[in-house]
């Protein structure tokens, strides 16, 4: 099935790195041209230089009124990408207001603020569009000391019901994905892909596919929700986890 976005004009936060940025050069392949923001200048750099259909834009996502007026210029947007989030474990009970503040100000409140700026012009424009929020398999279930990432993630599953259900009489679908571990930078950093780490070694035990998801297998069904075979189809959560979220044992 090929999928193709010739003429559409894509923006995907998170881009700098893992999802994000395997997802940023592969919509650039089918066609579209892409916005890509993260908040590092030398990762958008290297994005650009593998393809001129690339716009960079560096902006930390996290502050309400700087990207208010940072996507003010971007110009009309036809798909979005909510991908860009961050993961600290910690235990409750040390949790400080600055943890949950930071958490939520990127893995929830920026989803409202980009989404509701790009829907609001899609709205005007009358050509519909589609969204597409990067949530995890956490917003379903809850792990040890993952507390607060799992309540974003959950929060992110509520958004992407709500605003399919708000913007679906413009003929704007909004759906979610949510990833089990993905072998990226950020699950490396986090010891996820080390196999002496006990718990994510349970993770892939109870995991009927007995293994951890790669980027492809996160991007293709982005590009499917975002392309036009999805045209019916809105306000889902999509497991992408082997498996894991249906086998009790």
């Amino acid at each position: 099935m090929e999928i193709v976005f010739h003429g559409k004009r894509a923006l995907v936060t998170g881009a700098g790195k893992g999802i994000g940025r395997a997802l940023t050069l592969k919509l650039a392949e089918c066609g579209a041209e892409v916005v890509a923001v993260s908040r590092t200048q030398s990762d958008l750099e290297s994005l650009k230089k593998e393809s001129p259909k690339i716009q960079p834009l560096c902006l930390d996502i996290s502050n309400w009124d700087l990207t208010k007026n940072a996507l003010k210029s971007v110009g009309p947007i036809d798909l979005l990408v909510n991908n860009a989030g961050i993961m600290e474990p910690k235990e409750y009970g040390t949790y400080t207001e600055q943890d949950f503040d930071k958490t939520f100000d990127i893995n929830v409140k920026a989803i409202v603020n980009i989404g509701q700026m790009i829907a609001n012009d899609m709205k005007t424009r009358g050509k519909g569009g589609a969204i597409v929020n990067v949530s995890s398999a956490l917003g379903f279930t809850v792990a040890p000391s993952y507390g607060v990432y799992c309540a974003s993630k959950g929060a992110v599953d509520q958004l992407t019901r709500s605003m399919a259900v708000e913007f679906g009489p413009c003929n704007i679908r909004v759906n979610s994905v949510n990833p089990t571990v993905v072998r990226t930078r950020m699950a490396e950093k986090e010891g996820l892909l080390d196999k002496n780490n006990e718990f994510a070694q349970n993770m892939i035990k109870r995991t009927p596919l007995k293994r951890f998801a790669d980027t492809e297998d996160v991007i293709n069904p982005v590009l499917f929700l975002l392309s036009d075979k999805a045209a019916m189809i809105t306000g889902i959560t999509v497991p992408i986890d082997g498996g894991l979220a249906i086998n009790y044992v």
